[in-house]
């Protein structure tokens, strides 16, 4: 099959790390995380006809995200929820009661975000961050595939029986995981099942695909991509473009830098990616068609948008569904009301569903 005829997964986005505005960098008590706003982007997404929303985690932003998916999964009906986990605030046994929990009050929808963070205060060198991350999903792996474990590990030493409570489909989660680095490459290659990858030009995202196809093939393995962007969509290319200028038209840039850096991986290789490309942009902030990268002024991480009207923004996915990417998450500012314009003009355009096991 091909892109053509399988569905990619669409995904929107829940804003637990207060990364909600209106014009970028300009506080909104109306759109800061909280239980309340959250939980309403989720479910807005639920009834919008969204595959999956990614529900991030950060250690001093926002609110958690483990809480919150665990409350969440009792209210939303179809949706499927990825649940974002720092690693390295994580003994993994535990993790994988908690996610096995959460699937089970889901009813079997949860899909689980791989986080190779350091636990704040450690400085684990990048190499030694991604072993224990390779090691960790492992572990997570043989649990919640319902198996015993006996792992004798760099960092655990494990030997523990086969876990009373599974997962609904008695099989592990899709993994997904992101990084550009040559350890998180590897990492990736090595243990998750959903390599994502933030905004590029389409060559690169292209030479991204052949280099994970190949590293995870001499593994003997195969990963399937997703692509994490943001979306500016109007019924015109000039309103979307309008409304991505509208964006930064308050911006303050010393408050846009001041918002990056309390990010704990402000300086990581996949964030200085990003920086690069909004560096080689033109003067409008556009890297290359429809692809705008003003976000990351006031952002750290993802910081380009799918920029233009809806024939422009469906021909874009398109492009990345050819090159091999099976599934998207994608948001927008405010979350709840671009989700409600990508809905309406995209979606029902999209041949789109839950990412096969």
């Amino acid at each position: 099959m091909n892109a053509a005829t399988t569905p990619c997964e669409v995904s929107w986005f829940s804003a637990l790390c207060d990364d909600d505005y209106e014009f970028l960098g300009v506080h909104d008590p109306l759109l800061k995380s909280s239980w309340e706003h959250c939980r309403d982007i989720v479910m807005q997404a639920d009834t919008l006809g969204f595959d999956n929303i990614l529900l991030p985690s950060g250690y001093a932003l926002g609110i958690d995200t483990t809480a919150f998916a665990a409350a969440v999964a009792t209210l939303v009906k179809r949706i499927r929820l990825l649940m974002a986990v720092r690693i390295g605030e994580s003994w993994p046994p535990q993790l994988a009661r908690q996610i096995a929990t959460i699937d089970r009050i889901l009813g079997g929808r949860l899909t689980v975000n791989i986080i190779s963070s350091d636990m704040p205060g450690e400085m684990l060198d990048s190499e030694s961050r991604y072993r224990r991350t390779v090691e960790a999903m492992h572990i997570l792996k043989v649990l919640l595939n319902g198996e015993p474990l006996d792992h004798d590990g760099e960092f655990w030493k494990l030997k523990l029986d086969p876990p009373r409570i599974g997962m609904v489909s008695g099989k592990a989660p899709p993994l997904y995981f992101g990084g550009l680095s040559p350890a998180a490459r590897d990492a990736a290659a090595r243990g998750c099942d959903v390599f994502l990858m933030w905004p590029d030009r389409e060559e690169a995202v292209k030479e991204i695909i052949a280099d994970m196809t190949a590293r995870a093939a001499s593994y003997g393995r195969t990963l399937r991509f997703g692509y994490r962007a943001h979306v500016v969509v109007r019924e015109t290319e000039a309103d979307a473009r309008a409304a991505a200028d509208r964006l930064l038209s308050r911006l303050d840039t010393e408050k846009g830098a001041a918002i990056k850096a309390k990010s704990l991986d402000s300086q990581s290789f996949g964030v200085n990616a990003q920086v690069a490309l909004r560096e080689a942009a033109s003067d409008d902030g556009y890297v290359e068609d429809n692809l705008w990268t003003g976000v990351g002024r006031a952002r750290s991480g993802c910081g380009a948008a799918i920029v233009g009207d809806p024939d422009q923004v469906l021909a874009k996915l398109d492009r990345y569904r050819a090159m091999g990417i099976d599934a998207f998450i994608l948001s927008g500012y405010p979350h709840a009301a671009e989700a409600d314009l990508f809905a309406r003009h995209v979606l029902p355009r999209m041949n789109h569903g839950p990412l096969a096991p």
